[in-house]
């Protein structure tokens, strides 16, 4: 089911661990009960600490959840080995993770979430349908991640991944596709995207 709001206007391989819980997670912990990982995976030029990471990371942890932010920038060129770190790394979680990903980040968590089980995908502009601009690429006819809750925000203005690839996907699955008035970075939008990632990870406590 497709759930589209549009706003249209008139690299070491050691992920970084936030370890300052929000007061939903230390109840968990109290209660012994496993917490949830939200896992951010950035973009082709792009790092850990990129802003949309440091920005969202907070929003995880108050709503309850560990976070993780992996850097693959000795993999700059190589989507397909990022997916693999992904993939290994989720099988070190103990529960189904949460997903995060923005523009290569988001094909990365597509990719590994297509191997692996998770528990949902928060997907930025995502780089979908591209892959015949690497070598041997073949783009597919869809993507089939094991995964029950889905959401993509992208910006009206990105003149780097077309937004039209995100409503392709969103069309073709169950994802919500929300399109902004940003550009491809979704810098200018980030009060909405956080307020659109807070009401995702509620849905998936």
């Amino acid at each position: 089911m497709v759930e589209a709001r549009t706003t249209r206007p008139p690299l070491g391989s050691t992920p970084r661990q936030c370890n300052n819980p929000g007061p939903n997670e230390r109840t968990k912990q109290r209660m012994n009960e496993p917490t949830r990982t939200v896992i951010f995976s950035h973009g082709h030029l792009s790092s850990p600490q990129s802003l949309k990471i440091i920005e969202l990371e907070p929003v995880a942890k108050e709503t309850g959840f560990d976070t993780l932010a992996i850097d693959y920038r000795d993999l700059q060129d190589d989507p397909v080995a990022r997916a693999d770190r992904l993939v290994q790394t989720i099988r070190q979680q103990r529960e189904k993770p949460i997903l995060v990903g923005s523009s290569l980040g988001g094909w990365v968590s597509i990719r590994a979430a297509e191997t692996l089980p998770v528990a949902g995908l928060f997907l930025m502009a995502p780089a979908l349908f591209l892959e015949d601009r690497v070598p041997d690429g073949v783009v597919p006819e869809s993507y089939e991640p094991h995964c029950d809750r889905i959401t993509i925000v992208h910006g009206w203005h990105d003149d780097i991944i077309p937004w039209e690839n995100s409503l392709r996907y969103a069309e073709a699955s169950r994802a919500s596709l929300h399109l902004l008035d940003s550009d491809h970075r979704l810098e200018s939008a980030l009060p909405e995207l956080k307020s659109i990632f807070e009401r995702f990870l509620w849905q998936l406590t």
